[in-house]
């Protein structure tokens, strides 16, 4: 058996033998059945990250054998949703690095990026509370440059103490208090493998988790989580988030997926994507986001006769599986 003396010993020597080039930041992936992608993206933080922590929605492919074969520490705990897991890691993941970055399981930080992040961070001025990147993202193997997906400016790097992620069943961002954010040049790419039956799933997925946040937020039934604005995240996120909120979402069911999706494919130029790109576009420009407004239609008609928030809560909990009434009352 090791005594305190020897373990003491032993983890003096554990980090003098890390890498003085790795930056003081632990670097949280979330997975669930991520066999494909995880250790392509714990390979591109490696050059960097002091630590790496999978929290893994009990995975029933190779997921956790390849993460822990990677390097990363894999922590396992069930989902609710996106958010509710990712800030369970940050709770729950034994942090203690100055600085946390978030990744996707299916995203990867590029070698400039990396070096930038090895330059950068460790002379950054305390007034800094995070960095945002600017995402880029591939579909079928070839970059969506147009339409208005490039540069998607995303704050993905905080400092420990002075961030956590919003509180929302579907585009949940990263938002930060007592400081600034600056943006970081390099490529940070979300580059999925799976094919487009995958695609479409995973969309309908997210649509349904869309129409329960447009829902809570129209009838008041779940907590509103008003943090993110344009000093607590990048000004694109807020801008983007005010406008779908405040106009998109009031428009009739037909109108603002067509009308976004002429937007993105003429004033932004999506039609230069060429025909992997417009394949794209259509999918996720107009097919996803009418979807989404599809199923707000589907739910509230199925809600017609509930008069009270209660009500609605339960039936929109019946109606699309999710777990509504655990998340309102805060259960992990």
């Amino acid at each position: 058996m090791t005594n305190g003396a020897g373990l003491a010993a032993e983890e003096g020597l554990l980090l003098d033998s890390v890498p003085a080039s790795l930056c003081d930041v632990t670097v949280v992936i979330l997975t669930y059945n991520e066999a494909m992608h995880v250790a392509r993206s714990i390979a591109s933080v490696k050059p960097f990250a002091r630590d790496i922590l999978v929290v893994d929605s009990f995975s029933i492919d190779d997921t956790v054998a390849l993460a822990e074969a990677a390097g990363a520490r894999v922590l396992k705990n069930k989902f609710v949703n996106y958010s509710k897991q990712f800030q369970w890691g940050l709770d729950h993941g034994g942090i203690e690095t100055e600085w946390v970055l978030r990744l996707d399981a299916d995203e990867i930080i590029e070698p400039d990026l990396a070096a930038t992040i090895q330059r950068c961070l460790h002379d950054l001025p305390t007034d800094i509370a995070g960095v945002n990147f600017k995402r880029k993202h591939i579909f079928l193997g070839r970059w969506v440059k147009h339409g208005g997906r490039y540069p998607l400016v995303l704050l993905r790097l905080w400092r420990t103490k002075q961030g956590r992620i919003e509180d929302r069943w579907m585009d949940e961002h990263i938002v930060v208090w007592g400081g600034r954010t600056i943006d970081f040049e390099g490529g940070f790419a979300d580059h999925n493998l799976n094919d487009l039956t995958f695609f479409t799933d995973k969309h309908n997925k997210y649509a349904t988790r869309e129409a329960i946040d447009v829902l809570s937020q129209k009838y008041e039934l779940l907590r509103q989580d008003r943090a993110l604005n344009s000093q607590s995240a990048s000004r694109q996120a807020h801008l983007k988030r005010w406008f779908k909120e405040k106009i998109y979402n009031r428009l009739p069911l037909w109108v603002g997926p067509t009308g976004y999706f002429f937007y993105r494919v003429f004033v932004q130029r999506g039609i230069l994507d060429g025909q992997t790109g417009m394949i794209y576009h259509v999918l996720q420009g107009f097919w996803y986001r009418y979807l989404v407004n599809a199923k707000i239609r589907e739910y509230e008609l199925a809600m017609a006769d509930c008069r009270t928030a209660e009500e609605r809560l339960a039936r929109l909990t019946h109606l699309t599986g999710h777990d509504l009434v655990s998340s309102l009352n805060g259960v992990d």
